[in-house]
């Protein structure tokens, strides 16, 4: 943190980027740090109905500790940022995209007459699929070399499309998080019921590791990368 400033003057996704330790203290309080990143701690405490006092003695205990320069994302270049994304983040997505269809729709079928928000669960993750797999195309062949080429060559073109791309993709950002959301409340948090079988286990697995995944993604994104990309 930076010195003389209180936790509550900056934004959640700003603590985070400042110290991504803290996105496991916002995590285990159930806050969301990447598509909530821009509302302040007492806020997101207020709608949890969470004490921030609390939450303040946390963060601070990890000023103490130094932070480890393998998570000091917000010190990265921009270029070597976008490459990270690109090869961890992107590469997950689109191999967990196919298998997490399978097994939401295969679920849905054979247990979804006893279980009927896996019906949902199956509709909700085949939008996500949908989005995501157009939004990591647009990141990968515009807005990231758009990113890349101002930050070689300065060119007045590649900046053109910054500012738009990262408008519609904020947007989409808020869709797949909202609709992760949504699958978290109706499977009671990945909650299987006692008829649930070797399929149904790893699905509710693979879909809790995809959230996790996809938080960190995001806030990467949306608090480090875009407000730096809007300054170019």
């Amino acid at each position: 943190m930076p010195e003389n400033i209180s936790y509550n003057e900056i934004s959640i996704g700003e603590i985070v980027a400042a110290d991504f330790r803290a996105a496991e203290i916002f995590k285990k309080a159930g806050i969301d740090f990447c598509c909530g990143g821009k509302k302040t701690l007492d806020m997101a405490c207020n709608e949890k109905g969470l004490s921030s006092s609390v939450l303040v003695g946390q963060l601070s205990e990890l000023e103490s500790v130094p932070v480890s320069q393998g998570q000091n994302f917000n010190e990265w270049g921009l270029d070597f940022l976008v490459d990270y994304i690109v090869n961890t983040h992107h590469k997950y997505v689109l191999k967990s995209l196919p298998d997490l269809v399978f097994y939401t729709q295969k679920i849905a079928t054979v247990h979804g007459s006893n279980h009927p928000e896996l019906i949902d669960v199956a509709e909700l993750f085949g939008k996500i699929n949908t989005e995501l797999l157009q939004h990591l195309r647009n990141e990968e062949e515009v807005l990231f070399p758009s990113v890349k080429t101002v930050l070689t060559g300065d060119s007045d073109f590649a900046r053109a499309p910054i500012v738009s791309e990262i408008t519609r993709m904020r947007g989409e950002h808020e869709f797949a998080g909202e609709a992760m959301d949504k699958i978290r409340e109706i499977t009671s948090g990945y909650l299987l019921p006692v008829d649930a079988c070797n399929t149904y286990n790893v699905t509710f697995k693979l879909l809790s590791q995809f959230e996790d995944d996809l938080h960190i993604h995001v806030h990467l994104e949306n608090n480090i990368l875009y407000p730096k990309a809007l300054l170019l």
